[in-house]
Order: C-alpha cells, then sequence, then structure tokens
C-alpha cells in the first residue's frame, strides 16, 4: 500500500484493539502513533501533530473528553474522532459539545475496516 502521508494518533487503553487498529491503518500507509492512556496522548498529540486522532473516552489517567478539551484550549488543530462503547447520550452530547466538528463511533457497532473508511472519509482521502 502507497504511503497516505498522513498521520494519526490512536489512544486507547484496550492493547489488543489497540494493536488490531494499528495494524489495520500501517496497512493501509497511515504513519501511525499510539498512547494507551489520556495523559500520554495529550503529549503525543502536542509533540506529533496528527492529522487526526482517534480517542477513546473512558481512560485512565485522563478521560477522552478532558484530553479534547485540553487540545481546544491550547489551539491543536488535528481532527478528533471519539472512538468508544459508551452509548449514552450525556457522554455523546459532551463530546460533541466538546468537539463541534466530530464523529463519534461506537465501537461494537462498527467493524475495524468501516473504521477505516472513516477516517479516510475524514481526511478527504479516497
Amino acid at each position: 500500500m502507497a504511503n497516505i502521508n498522513k498521520k494519526i494518533l490512536i489512544v486507547e487503553d484496550d492493547k489488543n484493539f489497540l494493536w488490531i487498529l494499528k495494524q489495520s491503518f500501517i496497512s493501509e500507509g497511515f504513519a501511525v502513533v499510539t498512547a494507551d492512556d489520556g495523559e500520554k496522548g495529550l503529549e503525543s498529540a502536542t509533540s506529533e501533530k496528527p492529522d487526526l486522532i482517534l480517542l477513546d473516552i473512558l481512560m485512565p489517567k485522563m478521560d477522552g473528553i478532558a484530553v479534547a478539551k485540553r487540545l481546544k484550549e491550547i489551539g491543536n488543530k488535528a481532527q478528533i474522532m471519539f472512538l468508544t462503547n459508551l452509548k449514552d447520550v450525556q457522554h455523546i452530547s459532551e463530546a460533541v459539545d466538546t468537539v463541534k466538528e466530530t464523529d463519534y463511533i461506537i465501537k461494537s457497532d462498527f467493524h475495524i475496516d468501516a473504521i477505516v473508511a472513516m477516517v479516510k472519509t475524514r481526511l478527504g482521502i479516497k
């Protein structure tokens, strides 16, 4: 697969799911950076300057919504897509209110290939 020339950051505390996501995006030609908790995700988002961040919500040290709020405060321009199993209206509303132009993906509702396709669409990749 050709290099897509886009970098994504995956912030996910489920190590097995993180590995599967990482391999799927690498096989599609993405540069991939990973973090397994919110604090590491915030650090990586700042230092690595990804084009897009796939962000879990329930994580150790700092939840995904807090990470998104902090990134917004510091002016980080990466696109954010929330990737979680939380289906309640409160979490969905808070995530969407934090990041106005976002996707809220319920992990259990989508196959990995569909998640990759959604990221490509968000980044304008055909």
